[in-house]
């Protein structure tokens, strides 16, 4: 079954929804937008595949104050694979404050 432009808006929307949450810190609601079984790869920032939403959750709050305060997304692309699922592909980045050099 061919997903629609409905169906792309929604996704595209949940994935922007993605990092409002993650900057307001409210990691308990990733549910909302993952499956249980997400999997998450955050190789590029020199970690691993996350499984999980719990594994997500986690690793968000380990970050601490090193967490980014801004997520930013563009360039997404939608796939339709097999089992009515679709993998979402994008490029980010994310913003971190650093502290005032001493002058």
């Amino acid at each position: 079954m061919a997903f629609t432009a409905d169906d792309r808006t929604e996704i595209t929307e949940l994935i922007s929804l993605h990092g409002h949450l993650c900057d307001s810190g409210d990691l308990d609601r990733l549910g909302e937008l993952f499956t249980p079984d997400v999997v998450y790869d955050v190789s590029d920032f020199g970690g691993g595949p996350l499984l999980g939403v719990a594994a997500c959750a986690e690793a968000a709050r380990a970050l601490g104050d090193l967490n980014p305060v801004g997520h930013h997304v563009t360039n997404i692309v939608l796939t339709e694979t097999a089992g009515d699922r679709v993998r979402a592909c994008s490029k980010g980045s994310a913003s971190t404050p650093t502290a005032p050099s001493a002058a």
